[in-house]
């Protein structure tokens, strides 16, 4: 079965900042790595409240999910916890409620604002493709780890 996911990018257009979390030396994968807002699934969720969920879990911040924007798609071939694959849904969030915080200190070191011009090198490598792509009106799907 293929796992799903939601992830969230918050992007202040006036500042030109996103909501980034470091993840904690403690995480399940990519450990001291930077990374979106991102978690799995529940059964019987919609993906949209999945990734308000999940943002408001991680961050403190509160979007509507009918304001949610579908900034892209990854479909990965495997993941730590996904032997079948995994499908993440990115969405883009323009408007909030709340100021970041980590609101999970045991899974992240960090969470703030960071200018979209300076993402760190240090990030996770399907959700920095997604960004970026979502930054600069690359393709809005991307394939890992496919033959």
């Amino acid at each position: 079965m293929t796992l799903l996911v939601a992830a969230v990018i918050v992007h202040d257009k006036a500042t030109n900042r996103v909501v980034l979390l470091q993840r904690s030396q403690n995480a399940k994968f990519a450990q001291g790595m930077w990374d979106l807002p991102v978690g799995k699934s529940e059964p019987g969720e919609p993906i949209t409240e999945t990734a308000v969920r999940e943002l408001y879990e991680e961050t403190g911040l509160t979007v509507k999910p009918h304001s949610l924007k579908v900034a892209h798609i990854i479909h990965g071939a495997w993941g730590v916890e996904a032997p079948n694959g995994f499908l993440t849904v990115v969405f883009a969030a323009h408007e909030w409620t709340g100021e970041p915080e980590n609101r999970e200190p045991s899974k992240h070191t960090q969470v703030c604002w960071v200018s979209a011009e300076a993402i760190p090198e240090a990030f996770v490598e399907t959700t920095a493709s997604a960004l970026r792509r979502y930054l600069t009106g690359g393709p809005e799907i991307s394939l890992d780890g496919w033959r």
